[in-house]
């Protein structure tokens, strides 16, 4: 019951978005604003260009809105805006420097010797430590579902290199969480002593 109100509710500011009114674009602007601000702060990690992207993204998509047809959900539509932007931000900056060699890491990494006392902000904190064209590959396809193939078509490289790339990044990743899991018990093992 929930769920179809508020699909309602999104429908309606959808027409009104489409008919160019302030306020339903203000209000999606509202609606959607936080999760698609830290959806581009985890590829571009500047604040200042993260809103940046944000504020471009939401022009396009105001500008964009007749082009959803209905399939799918409106948010996902409004993510791969959102992403798209943080791409072109990212090549237009040439900060994207995305390593070519196709040479894999040997090992998936073993996380199950991490533990589970990690939060999500310390995730995403150790994500934004990873070298640029890792993160980019590790956030399209491990959090926002790009498969390697359109990876490879958004970024213009080959679906190996998505593969390299991600395969690094999880290899980084699990150097950085064993990192902080042996900073995290080192403080509270001090702690434990005073």
């Amino acid at each position: 019951m929930e769920f179809t109100i508020y699909r309602a509710q999104e429908e309606q500011l959808i027409k009104g978005c489409i008919r160019r009114e302030r306020s339903a674009q203000q209000s999606l602007y509202n609606l959607y604003s936080a999760k698609m601000y830290a959806l581009c702060y985890r590829y571009v990690k500047d604040s200042m260009d993260a809103e940046d992207v944000l504020v471009t993204a939401f022009t396009k998509i105001f500008e964009r809105i007749e082009q959803y047809k209905g399939e799918g959900s409106f948010e996902g539509w409004v993510r791969k805006v959102v992403v798209n932007e943080a791409l072109t931000f990212l090549r237009r900056n040439r900060s994207m420097f995305l390593e070519t060699d196709l040479e894999a890491a040997d090992r998936e990494p073993d996380y199950h010797t991490l533990s589970d006392h990690l939060e999500a902000e310390d995730l995403l904190r150790i994500i934004k430590q990873l070298p640029t064209g890792y993160r980019i590959v590790f956030n399209m396809y491990a959090i926002d579902g790009y498969s390697h193939k359109e990876i490879a078509e958004q970024l213009g490289i080959s679906e190996n290199t998505s593969k390299s790339q991600l395969s690094r990044a999880r290899t980084y990743l699990q150097k950085l969480l064993a990192d902080t899991e042996g900073l995290n018990h080192n403080q509270h093992r001090h702690e434990s002593a005073n």
